[in-house]
This record gives C-alpha cells, sequence and structure tokens, in this order.
C-alpha cells in the first residue's frame, strides 16, 4: 500500500459514512454529507497526482481509483434522488450513471482486445467530472426545496455534467465503433 492507493481506500470508505451522515435528523447533516463528498471528490484528485508525481501506480490503484469514484458518485446522486423525489433531478442522474456503466463495460471490453487507450480518459471525461463534483457538492449542502444560490448553481452544474457525460460517451463510443462494428468477411 502507498499513499495513493490508501486515499482511493478511503474514498470508499466513507461512502457508508455518506449515507449514514445524510440521513441522520440534524439540520447539520446536509453540511456534513457535503464535508464528506467534498473530501471524497479532493482524494480522487490527490491520489491520481501523487501516484503519478511520485511513480506510485499500482494494478490496485488503476483498478479501484474508477471503481471508487463511481460507487461515491453513485451513491451520492441516489440520495439526491431519495431526496429532491424529482423528475428534473432524476433524469440527469440517470444520463449520468447509465453512462459510467455502458463506459465501464465499454473500458473493460475494449481492454479485452488490447485497445484499451482507444477509450483513455479525455478532457471532456475530466471536465464532466470537475462539474460533476462540484454540482453533488452544492446540492448536498441544498436542502429541498431549493431557495439559494448555491443549490441553484448545483442544479445548473448537473445539467451542464449531465452534457458533457453524454458528449464524453458520444467520443468514446465513436472512438470504439470500429471495434464494435466489423464486418467478417465471408469464407469460401
Amino acid at each position: 500500500m502507498n499513499v495513493p492507493n490508501i486515499l482511493t481506500s478511503i474514498r470508499i470508505i466513507l461512502v457508508p459514512f455518506l449515507v449514514v451522515v445524510f440521513y441522520l435528523p440534524f439540520h447539520w447533516s446536509y453540511l456534513v454529507s457535503a464535508g464528506i463528498f467534498f473530501f471524497a471528490a479532493g482524494t480522487d484528485w490527490f491520489d491520481g497526482y501523487l501516484a503519478r508525481k511520485l511513480n506510485q501506480t499500482t494494478p490496485f490503484g488503476e483498478f479501484f481509483d474508477p471503481v471508487a469514484d463511481k460507487i461515491m458518485v453513485a451513491t451520492a446522486l441516489c440520495l439526491l434522488i431519495d431526496e429532491f423525489r424529482a423528475l428534473w433531478m432524476t433524469v440527469p442522474a440517470m444520463i449520468i450513471i447509465g453512462r459510467e456503466i455502458v463506459i465501464s463495460a465499454l473500458r473493460e471490453w475494449m481492454a479485452e482486445l488490447g485497445k484499451r487507450t482507444s477509450v483513455a480518459v479525455s478532457m471532456i471525461g475530466k471536465a464532466k467530472t470537475m462539474a460533476q463534483m462540484a454540482s453533488i457538492t452544492f446540492l448536498l449542502l441544498s436542502p429541498p426545496p431549493i431557495e439559494n444560490w448555491i443549490g441553484y448553481l448545483g442544479v445548473v452544474l448537473l445539467y451542464i455534467s449531465s452534457v458533457l457525460t453524454l458528449w464524453s460517451m458520444y467520443v468514446y463510443l465513436k472512438a470504439a465503433w470500429p471495434d464494435l462494428t466489423p464486418f467478417k468477411k465471408e469464407e469460401k
């Protein structure tokens, strides 16, 4: 274990704490759950930075880092869907979670073909992640009904991240399309 892997592990360990704190019947539960999520989002950036800077990339980190991100984001989005119980929250959350499932499956399949680099993380994906993390943090801070600029900013960023989510999925699928649709020559 190295520091980047410990940070990734902490992110996974924080998931149940996020859920428990979010549902606590205290007015401060929104603030603390947003803090937990914000801290986890920070470890996502920091563990990757340290792994590259210190040359401490490991198979564990390469596998669990994206898994930890997806678990944390999907959990937070499910909490927000439950809290807001509104179509305007559910649709973008479904887009984000659905895209993560599709792209994870695509990356796994492309890796089996030995072509994982053709679906490597892009700048669009990084922008999507930043908008998504900020959006979720702001929305966790803003219980319904939203009555402040932080909540409204969270909603705007949620929709921006949904658009970036679809765009990045299109980019990944376009890159993989030749491998998804090969034409086999008929043997004579």
